[in-house]
């Protein structure tokens, strides 16, 4: 078969691979149909990720159909079409057995495509395939599906539940990337009162306009005044960093009212200053946390119901075999306006994500 196999820092190619097999009794090997390209496939691109090993096929996000089980697998048999979670659950170990799947200790956690090899290839295999792969409605196509694989629960777990977003909330997302659209879409499940959305791009704030964001701010333009004059001088109830540099989470830190919540979505590889002198007296609660996908049954039912506007996000579509284009469109989203980058399944024209 094929795979997108890392080479170390700035090195990966679209190459023949060993097809996967059936390693332990509760894995599944599942035909990939569709996969999207994340963030942090970029990161381990530049070498920011030392953890994964040259030799190891990337991708935790996938779509495809089971083509066989270990003895011990119970929930999926082949020929079941399946979400594949970027998260893998053991099921036994404390963390899971507290929902915090991100953090097994069971031989779990995020591995595909960082410990072992992962999605961006014809097959793949999944580990704790019982609790790591879900069963999808007829309803639910593949380029909505493959976005309930990691951002859109990221969004709404770190982000929106992490904040606690409630009604009549203001709620400002810094960063209107893939992540910052995706919680801008489920912070308004909660009806709050207003959603801003911070960006540098243009195009970006358009999409956060198009999916609910009542007022937008250029991020290079003062956009904490922006918040002081939209809540009377308070300041947001719930402000999500989705960026992951200093300046936006220091940015985020002064934009948050007293008794507000910082909620940081964004992968962070530098450190950033925590300003407890103005930050100490305010009763602020800053949360962290990598995504543990316990909301993604929650997510897919709200998918069939029409309730997430998860396949807007996507601006471009290739098949699995021009991988490596794909990620030079991803990695140049400045130039290319790409958001959400889908490979595999039927292709159509690219999408606009600025307005006619």
């Amino acid at each position: 078969m094929k795979g997108y196999v890392f080479h170390g820092p700035g090195q990966a190619a679209w190459e023949d691979v060993p097809d996967p097999d059936v390693q332990e009794p509760t894995d599944a090997v599942v035909r990939v149909d569709t996969v999207t390209i994340c963030g942090t496939d970029l990161h381990i691109l530049k070498g920011d990720v030392p953890e994964v090993r040259p030799g190891t096929i990337l991708g935790h996000e996938a779509v495809g159909e089971v083509v066989e089980v270990g003895a011990d697998v119970r929930t999926v048999r082949p020929g079941d079409r399946v979400l594949v979670s970027c998260i893998t659950s053991c099921g036994r170990c404390r963390f899971c057995r507290e929902g915090m799947y991100g953090q097994c200790r069971g031989g779990g956690g995020w591995i595909l495509g960082h410990l072992v090899d992962g999605t961006q290839a014809e097959y793949v295999r999944v580990p704790f395939a019982d609790l790591s792969v879900h069963p999808l409605p007829a309803s639910v196509t593949n380029e909505d599906a493959v976005l309930l694989a990691d951002i859109f629960p990221t969004a709404y777990e770190v982000g929106v539940l992490n904040g606690r977003v409630r009604p009549g909330d203001t709620v400002a997302v810094v960063g209107a990337g893939p992540v910052g659209l995706a919680a801008i879409a489920t912070a308004r499940l909660f009806a709050p009162e207003r959603v801003i959305a911070v960006d540098l791009a243009p195009a970006r704030l358009e999409a956060a306009r198009k999916l609910g964001a009542e007022a937008v701010a250029d991020a290079g333009e003062a956009p904490e005044q922006l918040v002081a004059d939209l809540t009377g001088g308070l300041g947001a109830d719930v402000v999500v960093e989705a960026v992951g540099v200093p300046e936006t989470f220091e940015l985020c830190t002064r934009m948050v009212r007293p008794g507000g919540h910082v909620a940081n979505v964004g992968v962070h590889g530098r450190p950033a200053t925590l300003h407890l002198e103005d930050l100490w007296i305010k009763n602020v609660t800053i949360t962290t946390g990598l995504v543990d996908t316990h909301s993604t049954p929650t997510l897919l039912r709200m998918a069939a119901a029409g309730r997430l506007p998860a396949s807007q996000l996507v601006t471009h579509t290739f098949p699995l075999e021009r991988m490596e284009e794909a990620y030079d469109v991803f990695a140049h989203a400045a130039e290319t306006g790409a958001l959400k980058v889908v490979l595999g399944g039927p292709q159509r024209e690219v999408v606009p994500v600025t307005a006619p």
